[in-house]
C-alpha cells in the first residue's frame, strides 16, 4: 500500500512537473541572436525648412527591470506613479544634430547622465526643442539648443505627463505651458492592501451600451480616486530659461492647444462622473478658451459621458465632436455635430455638418460644410479653398470635398473605396504659413499631391498638380526605381522642387535624401549602414498566386542562405488577414520586393538563417461582397488562402509541403489557430497574443460588427476554443500577461491551453511576465525566440 502511494506521489510529481516548466529567460542561438542584438540606426527629424536635422538614439530594447517599474493601469492609462508618465513610455539616450548640408552630426553637450527623453516640441521658430527627461523621481522639462548643440534643465522633477499634452509652447519662443504636479496631491491608495468599504455596483438604466471589450478600466471607487490624483495638474508658465508662474489652478487636464495667432489657448479638462465600461477619453468633458495670461473667455464644449451609443462602426455621439482651431485663421475654432443622432440606421441625406465660430467665440456658429458620410477631417488652405473628408466604413468608401469656407459650397472631388490602393490620389501636401500652422500649399489655382504610387506594374510613388478650376492633374514627378523603393516623406519647398525622401533596397539600409524635382538633382543628408549584414545575401522575392477562386495573392518569399537548388526545406508561413468588401481591391499587390529586409522583434525572417523558406506578409483577403458580410465564409476562405500559399511555393520546388508551420500575432493568431482546427495544412503553429474565445469579445471584434446575439454561428465557428476538439497539431502559444490590446486578454491564452491540454493536444503556453500586446523587453523578446526556434526545430523540421 505505502509502495503504490509513492508511486502515485511520484507520478503527481512528474505529471505536475511536465506542465509547468520554472525556466529562466533563454537566448536563441548564435545566428538569430546576432540579427535579434543588432544595434540599430538612430530615428531622424527635420526642421520644416530642411536646414536642421536631430539623430535620436534609443536601444532597441527596454529591459525586464523597467517593465518592472511600479503600474497603475486605468482607464486605458498605463502610468508609473513614481515618476508620473506612462509606463510603456519610448525614451531616447543620446541625440546629435547636424545642418543638413553638413556631413558630419554634433553630439548635443550638457545631456543628463542616464537621459531618458521623450516627448520633443520643436519651438514656433524651430531653433529650440522642448523635451521631457525621466527620472527615477520624476519627469523634467530640458531645452535643446539646435544651434549650438547644447542642452540645459527649466524645471524640477515635478511634471504631470500622466495625461499627455505635457509642454505647448508659446509664440514667442521664450515660454512654454507645463502640467506640474499639484501641491495638494494626495497620497495614492494601495488596492491590494486597502479594505473594502462596501460591494462595487454598477447599473443598467435599459439603454444599450454596446461598447468593445477595452481593457484597462476603472473596477472600483478605488480606482477612481487614484484616476483622479494621476490626472490633476496645475498649469505653469515656464520661461527657457527656468522661470515659473501660476497659469491655471489644479484639475483633471487633458488637451491644451493654442490658436494659430497664439492670443488663445483651448483646455480641455476630465470631469465626473467616470465609467468602468470606457475608457478616459469617452468620459465628461469640458473645453475652455483662456487668453495668454490664463484669463477664462468662454466654455466651447461641454461632454457628457459617453458610455451610450448606437449600434454600429459608423455610430458616434451627439453634439460638438472633433473641435480644433482652424490653421489657416488667427483664432477660429470649428466642429462636427451629427445630423443623424449619431445613428448608422437613420437614413438621411447628410450625416455631419461642420460649423466655425471666430474669437471672442460668443457669436453665432456658421455652417461651413455637410457631409453625406461620417466627417473625418479637414485640410484647410485659405478664405476659399479647403478640403475635407468624409468615409463610410460599411462600404469602405471615402469622399474627398473641395469647399469654399465662406460660401459653404462644395463639390465631391474625389468618390473612392479606401481599400482599393490603385486608385489611391494621394495626400495634399501643405506647408507652415504664417501662423506656423500647417495649410495647403496653394500655387494659384493648383495644390499637390504626394501619393504611394501602387499599381499593377509595381510602386512608384509620385507627385502631382492638381487644378481646382479644371480638376485635371498633371504629374510632376514619378520615381523611376525598379531596384530600389522610394518614399515621399514631405515637400520642403514645392516651388523649388525640393522634396525629403527617403530611399531603400533590399539590402541597402533606408537613408534619408533631397530630391529636387525641378533640376532632378539627389543630395543624400544621412549615411546610415545596414546592421543585418548577415542578411544581405539572403534571396527575396515577392510570388503572385491565384486562390481556388481566382482571386490573385502574393507573399514575400525569403529562401534560406544556405539553399541549394534541388533541395526541399521546411517553411515557415506568417500572415494577418484582413477584410474587404470587393474582390478586385482585396487582389491589389501591395508588397514591395526592394523594401530593405528588416527583422524587427516580431518576424519570422531570422529563421532563413537556420535553414528554412520564408512567406512573410502572405495575403489572407477575407472579402465579403453585397450583402455578405467577409466573416460569412471567413473559415472557408482562410484556408483557401493558406493551402493557396503553401501549393505557391511548392510549386516553385523549395518546400517539403510536409514541413509548412504557420504564425501570426494577435488577428494573426487567431488565424493560426483556426487554421490548426479546421485544416491538415500544417505541420505546427505558433500563435501569439490572440484571442481565441469570440463569445467573450461579443458587441463585436477586428471587423465583426454584429453582436454575438446577431450571428451566433458566426462567433461559434470563429473561435478555436469551440473547436479545441478538433486541433491535433502542435500549437506554441505566446501571450503577455499586461496585454492591454481590446479583447486579447491574457485569460484568452490560458483558457483555450486549458482547453487544448484537457482534450489531449500538442500545446505550450508562454507567458511574458511584464509584457503588454507588443513585446518591449529584451530578456522576453529573446526568450520568445528561443521558444519559437525549439519549437519549430522538434516539430517542423526534424518532424518525424
Amino acid at each position: 500500500m505505502a509502495k503504490s502511494l509513492i508511486k502515485l506521489l511520484l507520478i503527481f510529481v512528474c505529471l505536475n512537473g511536465y506542465a509547468q516548466q520554472n525556466l529562466t529567460y533563454q537566448k536563441p542561438s548564435k545566428e538569430i541572436l546576432e540579427l535579434a542584438d543588432a544595434n540599430l540606426a538612430p530615428g531622424v527629424q527635420i526642421d520644416s525648412k530642411g536646414e536642421h536635422m536631430v539623430l535620436l538614439y534609443r536601444n532597441q530594447y527596454k529591459s525586464i527591470e523597467e517593465l518592472s517599474e511600479t503600474e497603475l493601469r486605468l482607464a486605458g492609462l498605463r502610468i508609473n506613479p513614481v515618476t508620473n508618465i506612462g509606463s510603456r513610455t519610448n525614451y531616447y539616450t543620446n541625440l546629435k544634430v547636424k545642418q543638413v548640408k553638413d556631413k558630419e552630426a554634433k553630439q548635443v553637450k550638457g545631456l543628463p547622465d542616464n537621459a531618458r527623453l521623450s516627448n520633443f516640441s520643436w519651438s514656433p521658430d524651430e531653433s529650440l526643442i522642448a523635451c521631457l527627461n525621466t527620472t527615477p523621481k520624476g519627469v523634467e522639462v530640458w531645452i535643446v539648443n539646435i544651434e549650438n548643440a547644447n542642452a540645459y534643465k527649466i524645471s524640477n522633477a515635478n511634471v504631470n505627463a500622466n495625461m499627455r499634452s505635457t509642454i505647448n509652447w508659446f509664440k514667442d519662443n521664450k515660454h512654454l505651458l507645463v502640467k506640474m504636479l499639484p501641491n495638494d496631491r494626495k497620497e495614492l491608495i494601495n488596492t491590494a492592501t486597502a479594505v473594502p468599504s462596501g460591494p462595487t455596483v454598477s447599473v443598467s438604466d435599459g439603454a444599450k451600451a454596446q461598447n468593445r471589450t477595452y481593457q484597462d478600466l476603472l473596477k472600483t471607487p478605488n480606482d477612481e480616486f487614484n484616476f483622479e490624483q494621476l490626472a490633476r495638474s496645475e498649469i505653469k508658465k515656464l520661461s527657457i530659461n527656468g522661470e515659473i508662474t501660476d497659469f491655471l489652478d489644479a484639475d483633471m487636464y487633458r488637451g491644451i492647444s493654442f490658436s494659430p495667432d497664439g492670443n488663445y489657448i483651448m483646455v480641455t479638462k476630465i470631469k465626473r462622473p467616470f465609467s468602468y465600461l470606457v475608457t478616459y477619453s469617452r468620459f465628461p468633458s469640458e473645453s475652455n478658451i483662456y487668453d495668454v495670461n490664463g484669463k477664462f473667455v468662454k466654455t466651447v464644449n461641454n461632454v457628457p459621458l459617453d458610455e451610450v451609443r448606437p449600434k454600429g462602426f459608423m455610430a458616434t455621439r451627439t453634439g460638438k465632436r472633433s473641435m480644433q482651431w482652424r490653421s489657416d485663421k488667427p483664432a477660429t475654432i470649428v466642429w462636427a455635430e451629427a445630423l443623424d443622432k449619431g445613428d448608422p440606421e437613420v437614413k438621411v441625406d447628410y450625416r455631419d455638418v461642420v460649423y466655425q465660430l471666430d474669437a471672442p467665440f460668443n457669436g453665432q456658429p456658421k455652417e461651413i460644410l455637410k457631409t453625406k458620410q461620417r466627417f473625418s477631417g479637414i485640410r484647410w488652405g485659405n478664405d476659399n479653398i479647403a478640403i475635407a473628408f468624409d468615409y463610410w466604413w460599411n462600404t469602405r468608401n471615402l469622399k474627398t470635398y473641395l469647399f469654399n469656407p465662406s460660401t459653404a459650397e462644395a463639390k465631391i472631388i474625389s468618390d473612392r473605396n479606401y481599400q482599393d490602393v490603385y486608385s489611391d490620389p494621394g495626400d495634399f501636401v501643405s506647408s507652415k504659413n504664417k501662423y506656423g500652422s500647417y495649410t495647403l500649399t496653394i500655387n494659384g489655382d493648383n495644390l499637390y499631391l504626394m501619393g504611394d504610387g501602387y499599381s499593377k506594374e509595381g510602386q512608384f510613388p509620385f507627385i502631382d498638380e492638381y487644378n481646382i478650376k479644371t480638376g485635371k492633374t498633371k504629374r510632376l514627378y514619378k520615381s523611376k526605381y525598379t531596384d530600389k523603393l522610394e518614399s515621399l516623406n514631405f515637400a520642403i519647398d514645392m516651388k523649388k522642387g525640393d522634396i525629403l525622401v527617403r530611399i531603400e533596397s533590399k539590402t541597402d539600409y533606408p537613408n534619408y535624401y533631397i530630391r529636387n524635382i525641378k533640376k532632378n538633382k539627389l543630395t543624400a543628408i544621412t549615411d546610415f549602414d545596414n546592421p543585418f549584414k548577415s542578411l544581405e545575401s539572403v534571396d527575396k522575392r515577392v510570388i503572385n498566386y491565384k486562390r481556388n477562386d481566382g482571386l490573385d495573392l502574393e507573399g514575400t518569399l525569403y529562401l534560406p542562405l544556405d539553399y541549394k537548388e534541388g533541395e526541399k526545406y521546411p517553411m515557415i508561413l506568417w500572415a494577418y488577414p484582413r477584410e474587404y468588401k470587393d474582390k478586385a481591391s482585396a487582389s491589389q499587390s501591395t508588397a514591395n520586393p526592394n523594401e530593405f529586409v528588416y527583422p524587427y522583434w516580431g518576424s519570422p525572417i531570422y529563421w532563413v538563417t537556420k535553414g528554412y523558406v520564408v512567406l512573410d506578409d502572405a495575403a489572407f483577403p477575407i472579402v465579403g461582397e453585397g450583402n455578405k458580410e467577409p466573416n460569412d465564409t471567413f473559415i472557408t476562405q482562410l484556408v483557401a488562402n493558406a493551402k493557396a500559399a503553401i501549393d505557391a511555393v511548392d510549386n516553385l520546388g523549395y518546400i517539403d509541403p510536409n514541413k509548412v508551420a504557420v504564425g501570426g500575432h494577435s488577428y494573426g493568431a487567431f488565424m493560426t489557430a483556426n487554421l490548426l482546427s479546421h485544416s491538415n495544412l500544417f505541420a505546427a503553429g505558433i500563435a501569439r497574443s490572440g484571442a481565441y474565445n469570440r463569445t467573450l469579445t461579443p458587441f463585436g471584434f477586428q471587423s465583426e460588427e454584429r453582436s454575438y446575439w446577431e450571428a451566433p454561428e458566426i462567433y461559434n465557428t470563429m473561435s478555436p476554443f469551440m473547436n479545441a476538439d478538433k486541433m491535433k497539431t502542435p500549437l506554441l502559444l505566446i501571450h503577455g500577461v499586461a496585454d492591454n490590446n481590446s479583447g486579447t486578454y491574457p485569460l484568452q491564452s490560458e483558457r483555450y491551453f486549458n482547453a487544448l491540454k484537457g482534450l489531449g493536444a500538442p500545446v505550450r503556453l508562454v507567458m511574458l511576465p511584464k509584457e503588454s500586446h507588443g513585446y518591449r523587453a529584451k530578456e522576453s523578446i529573446m526568450h520568445m525566440l528561443w521558444e519559437q526556434d525549439q519549437w519549430l526545430e522538434k516539430h517542423v523540421k526534424n518532424k518525424k
